[in-house]
């Protein structure tokens, strides 16, 4: 009864330590983000494994104070005990992994991706968000490994672990080719630069966002709100288009089939003035020109330039709807025709007359005699001795 009260008196004495420390740290890092906005992103990571590694921690310490080493009396204590550390590394791993975080985001906060020119923002987000997953995967590791650590036997083991690692790795590597292909793929884009988180891709015939990087696959936010996932060695063995590899500025086409009436100096100062009134315009690039002549139609192209993707998509659909209402309005001779030259040939041609009985009889008549030359008896009477060749 003592070793329970002393036992119930230190876990007591323990939450109320883990509460006052709890509370003194909030105080001070709430004090700090008057200042600085560090401290708020810290204390909204770190405050439940904060609390917890100290309650794990104090209950721990308060348990080993109150009960005695016997073991004849107490015989549960040392599995009490190595729970105890287990936890605690458990907690510890994750405190740890939210430090982590807390750090890359502190990193990140210097890039921003909300304005225009995000190129490099884009870049570290991407890398760091990579860096992040393998502090993560590697914290949980050493945990998972200092955990198993604490177990008897598992020190005996090593030798015979170590010994069978080299065929264990290889048979390990066969089972999971591909799973390892990706997670190099995955890092491998991460610092290469070929694709960033908010790129402009075009995958599989389809418009849209890099939204998340993984070690094993890559979502693209397609413009229709779908996800498309693909896995990483899709970006390092398919050849895929890249909107914004250096820069989120883009060209765009809009054309036209016209008639021959069409005149492309007046389209010319239309445009002027439709990109005038346009806010998407950047100003980069305004051109007009007549492309092909041929087939009776004339094609006139409009390149524009926007400031990212979905600008210029709407720069395009923008240009291509007024110069039509321009057209229809203005130069309604100029809308595309189709030409057709209609021809009425002599009466007599293409009338076929019936044939009479007498015709036809005569037809087949004739044609009974022409065979009858390659068919019937050979004619031998006229023909003289003399006349046959010698045999040979």
């Amino acid at each position: 009864m003592d070793t329970l009260l002393r036992l119930l008196v230190a876990i007591g004495i323990a939450l109320l330590v883990t509460a006052a420390a709890a509370l003194v740290l909030h105080l001070v890092l709430r004090t700090i983000a008057r200042r600085e906005r560090w401290a708020a992103v810290l204390s909204r990571r770190t405050k439940h494994p904060f609390r917890s590694m100290l309650l794990v921690a104090l209950t721990w310490a308060a348990f080993a104070a109150s009960v005695p080493r016997n073991a004849e009396a107490y015989p549960w204590r040392d599995e009490v005990s190595h729970a105890f550390l287990i936890v605690t590394i458990a907690v510890g791993c994750w405190l740890a992994c939210e430090i982590a975080i807390f750090l890359e985001d502190l990193g990140l906060h210097r890039y921003r991706v909300d304005v225009p020119d995000n190129r490099v923002a884009r870049r570290i987000r991407t890398q760091v968000l990579i860096i992040r997953r393998l502090t993560v995967a590697v914290l949980v590791i050493i945990a998972v490994g200092a955990i198993l650590l604490t177990f008897p036997g598992v020190e005996a083991a090593g030798a015979s672990v170590l010994a069978s690692a080299g065929l264990i790795s290889v048979v390990a590597g066969l089972a999971a080719q591909s799973t390892l292909g990706n997670v190099f793929a995955g890092m491998q884009l991460a610092f290469s630069g070929s694709i960033r988180v908010d790129d402009v891709v075009v995958v599989e015939q389809q418009w849209g966002r890099i939204e998340e990087i993984t070690l094993t696959y890559v979502v693209v936010h397609l413009w229709d709100d779908r996800r498309f996932v693909l896995p990483s060695t899709y970006f390092t063995s398919t050849p895929f288009e890249n909107w914004t590899r250096t820069g989120s500025e883009l060209l765009g086409a809009v054309e036209f089939d016209l008639d021959w009436r069409i005149s492309p100096t007046e389209m010319r100062t239309e445009l002027d003035r439709i990109l005038g009134t346009s806010t998407i315009w950047d100003g980069r690039t305004k051109v007009l020109q007549v492309t092909e002549a041929v087939g009776g139609l004339v094609r006139v192209r409009i390149l524009v330039s926007a400031r990212d993707a979905g600008g210029l998509f709407d720069l395009r659909c923008y240009v291509r709807e007024e110069m039509v209402e321009w057209v229809q309005r203005e130069h309604p001779d100029a809308l595309p025709r189709q030409r057709v030259q209609v021809t009425q040939g002599r009466e007599a041609v293409g009338k076929a007359r019936p044939r009479t009985e007498e015709q036809d009889a005569s037809l087949f008549r004739e044609g009974d005699e022409r065979s009858a030359l390659f068919t019937g008896p050979i004619q031998t009477s006229g023909i003289r001795p003399e006349d046959v060749p010698p045999a040979r």
